[in-house]
């Protein structure tokens, strides 16, 4: 009866349509056919749920309510209702209703009644809403998702806590779509806000797990090396899990695939894989490693393994990843490729610079580094590049340096030479050229000889 008159009175709400105010029929005697007692129990930790009604049925009752309802209403916004009202059981014949709740979802619930008669909701704070939204997924009331979910993505979402808060939130699949869009834009504003790492690392250890997965997806995340991103996932993961299975799980299923090991360096893949962590699954990280340094030293070969696994896209480093090929077993012949983005290259004017991870010659730590310089004669800016000597790592009295610093064109498809030259070091030192191509920083932007597909591709061959 309650589906027929439903349908009688054109009130479907399951699509979305517009709504009819019938509010004034609410919690009334005169324009009810039935009575509906609410049973709230008490939440559990993570919130109520209707879903298991056995499990409710054992709770303790805190309170009981009683309002006056009308089915035809009810049945024709929600599929839980008309269910209830037209399942040909005894209760749907019967005067007197009850459904069991959870405290957490009392005003919620209210609210959603409210709306089902009126077509309006009063709340406008996040959390209620979320909740409202919540309750009309149980019972089945679209058009209020819907109306939830415009609401919440109308709302400004300025503070690091609204947008843990939409992110955080319990979703089942059905609530998914709905949830969508307000959810994308809270993992925006977190990636954001928080995309220079090293000044919030350490207000980011108090985020959640989505919090930190929504940070280290991002593509603009600003960081000096991935090793550092590395370090801080076993830190964060160690101080929000203790137990040792449930910590193991979330970094092998959660952390660890965001971690981009094709642009860390040797020295730090080899550092972790002589690591004996406990919580770590070194098999999986193992096989990750095992394929990243065989592409280091055969790229060619092993560039279609790596790709598949989602892996090459570069981070904004403040010290750039490089591959390093060595050419001859028995004496230090090797070439350092060094690749900067057309967007990296801009940000150096006028007077910035970008250091290369480090790398080792014959004991010597040494850095590449890419600048934007002015000749002060001229006052033309130049595009350069320096190797940059710094640690002494075995004591030994000199470093003898000669290298080649070569450029791939697009016309020719090849590196071509730009700079050859060769040093004497007894300490810290730099040694390059301050204007590479011979050409004003202008021109050298607007070279797309040199930018391939927005990428300057850079070697330097040590003799």
């Amino acid at each position: 009866m309650a589906a027929v008159a439903a349908a009688e009175l054109g009130l479907d709400f399951s699509r979305g349509g517009v709504v009819p105010s019938l509010e004034f029929a609410f919690n009334s005697a005169h324009f009810s056919d039935r009575e509906l007692r609410l049973e709230i129990v008490a939440s559990e930790s993570g919130g109520g749920s209707i879903a298991d009604e056995e499990h409710h049925q054992r709770k303790v009752l805190l309170q009981e309510k009683t309002f006056y309802i009308n089915s035809a209403i009810l049945a024709s916004r929600s599929s839980f209702f008309l269910k209830l009202f037209s399942n040909g059981m005894k209760e749907s014949a019967q005067t007197h209703s009850a459904i069991r709740i959870a405290d957490s979802e009392e005003n919620a619930l209210m609210e959603l009644l409210r709306y089902m008669y009126g077509g309006k909701l009063t709340a406008t704070e996040p959390t209620l809403l979320l909740d409202i939204l919540m309750v009309a997924d149980k019972f089945g009331v679209l058009s209020c998702m819907r109306h939830c979910s415009r609401l919440l993505t109308s709302l400004p979402m300025s503070t690091t806590e609204s947008a843990l808060l939409y992110i955080d939130y319990p979703c089942s699949a059905s609530l998914a779509s709905e949830v969508q869009r307000v959810i994308r834009v809270a993992k925006e504003l977190l990636a954001n806000k928080y995309m220079d790492f090293e000044k919030f690392a350490l207000e980011m250890m108090d985020f959640p797990l989505v919090g930190i997965e929504a940070i280290f997806s991002s593509m603009g995340l600003q960081v000096l090396t991935e090793g550092n991103i590395y370090t801080f996932m076993l830190t964060w993961a160690r101080a929000r899990y203790p137990a040792l299975d449930e910590r193991r799980e979330i970094l092998t299923c959660r952390l660890l695939p965001l971690v981009r090991f094709n642009h860390m360096t040797r020295a730090a893949l080899q550092d972790i894989l002589a690591r004996t962590d406990d919580d770590i699954d070194h098999e999986q990280v193992t096989e990750r490693i095992t394929e990243v340094l065989l592409r280091k030293a055969h790229p060619t070969q092993m560039e279609g393994a790596l790709k598949s696994r989602g892996q090459f896209a570069e981070r904004g480093y403040h010290f750039k990843p490089v591959e390093l090929v060595v050419l001859h077993p028995c004496r230090p012949e090797f070439a350092v490729y060094l690749d900067l983005t057309f967007e990296e290259c801009s940000r150096l004017f006028p007077s910035g610079d970008i250091f290369s991870h480090p790398f080792q010659l014959e004991g010597w730590e040494l850095y590449l580094m890419a600048t934007c310089t002015i000749d002060e004669q001229s006052k033309l800016y130049s595009f350069g590049l320096w190797l940059v000597v710094t640690r002494n790592l075995k004591g030994s009295k000199y470093l003898r340096v000669r290298y080649r610093i070569d450029a791939r064109t697009r016309s020719s498809g090849k590196f071509e030479r730009a700079f050859n030259d060769q040093n004497t070091f007894t300490g810290d030192g730099i040694t390059g050229c301050s204007d590479l191509f011979d050409i004003p920083w202008s021109t050298f932007l607007a070279d797309d000889n040199l930018f391939i597909d927005g990428v300057l591709h850079l070697k330097v061959y040590f003799l």
